[in-house]
């Protein structure tokens, strides 16, 4: 079930990209972007990571945390980010208890094989916690400053 307009945001235990375990309830008080992608270190996740990296600036700016979810392992994720030097925080979700919970975890589709997945889908949420806005089945191109756009007029 995917989150709707206003929902409070899920909470889940993560591990960044060191293994260090939190919750996204860490950012309370605080506007929050939490997207999510399907693997480390391939093509599309990599020129996402790198454009929102490339705003992290402006994001700081605006007082807005960006954290990118996938199920990769942390290590995998730390390796990510130290070879495209990403600045954004990476989360994994092994258990997938977080994807589940925003509803990207879904079946797709490929070469007329279906498996389970993780869609590329974007959550912004507002410093009461509240989905304020989202973006689903992500085209990568522009997104980030999409994105930031929307969480500057927060």
């Amino acid at each position: 079930m995917m989150l709707q307009q206003g929902d409070a945001i899920p909470t889940g235990t993560i591990k960044d990209a060191d293994g260090v375990e939190f919750t996204l309830a860490r950012y309370a008080g605080k506007p929050l972007v939490v997207y999510f992608y399907p693997k480390a270190d391939t093509p599309g996740c990599t020129n996402e990571a790198k454009d929102f990296t490339a705003l992290a600036d402006e994001f700081a700016a605006a007082g807005v945390p960006v954290v990118g979810v996938s199920k990769d392992k942390p290590a995998k994720l730390r390796k990510f980010a130290d070879k495209y030097g990403l600045s954004v925080i990476l989360a994994s979700d092994e258990e997938g208890t977080l994807c589940e919970a925003f509803g990207t975890w879904v079946e797709k589709s490929m070469y007329g094989r279906s498996y389970m997945g993780i869609e590329r889908d974007t959550f912004l949420f507002d410093a009461d916690g509240r989905l304020q806005r989202v973006w689903l089945k992500v085209k990568v191109k522009g997104h980030a400053q999409e994105v930031l756009e929307a969480a500057q007029a927060l």
